[in-house]
């Protein structure tokens, strides 16, 4: 029996051993899951961190960029504004300018008229010369003035009040102008 009860203490014994191994099996594991976890939530803690720096810079750039942009906003409503006025000054030159046209426009009307007037004028002023010359043909074969034939082609097809004509043109525009420029003013 004593064998019997040595080879249970033996067997206790072992199995005690083989307990604490297991423990410390267990231990060691455990220990090595810590530390592996302490390593994991460093690295995770030093990402965060960076994370924040980060977010904290683009906070702060942010915060410049939208100062700048308000500054930006300020200073184009200001350029608006003043290019708002300078157009309102600009109005009564356009207004000017408008008038001016509507003149030029009139003035070339009238001359048309006039122009019209004149060759009207003058073709009938040749037609009647015309009638003169073959009435007058047979009368006398010598000129009737002292005027060259070109002089006398001239007058025939422009009549001697063209220099009436012509000053009368002259005065008009003379008037216009004295007009606008009181308008002007």
């Amino acid at each position: 029996m004593h064998h019997r009860k040595n080879g249970r203490e033996e067997s206790e014994v072992l199995n005690l051993e083989i307990w604490q191994w297991a423990v410390l099996i267990v231990a060691l594991a455990f220990v090595a899951l810590v530390i592996f976890l302490i390593k994991m939530l460093q690295a995770g803690t030093k990402t965060l961190e960076n994370t924040a720096q980060t977010l904290k810079e683009v906070q702060k750039t942010m915060d410049e960029l939208t100062y700048e942009v308000k500054q930006i906003v300020r200073h184009t409503n200001d350029i608006a504004l003043d290019a708002n006025h300078k157009l309102k000054q600009l109005d009564p030159v356009m207004e000017s300018v408008k008038n001016l046209g509507q003149l030029l426009n009139e003035v070339t009307l009238v001359s048309q008229q006039y122009s019209h007037r004149m060759i009207e004028k003058a073709k009938h002023h040749r037609e009647n010369k015309e009638k003169q010359k073959h009435e007058h043909e047979g009368a006398a074969m010598l000129p009737e003035s002292g005027h060259s034939k070109t002089v006398r082609s001239y007058e025939a097809t422009y009549g001697s009040g063209e220099k009436a004509g012509a000053q009368k043109i002259v005065q008009w525009v003379d008037t216009g102008v004295s007009i606008w420029q009181k308008f002007r003013r």
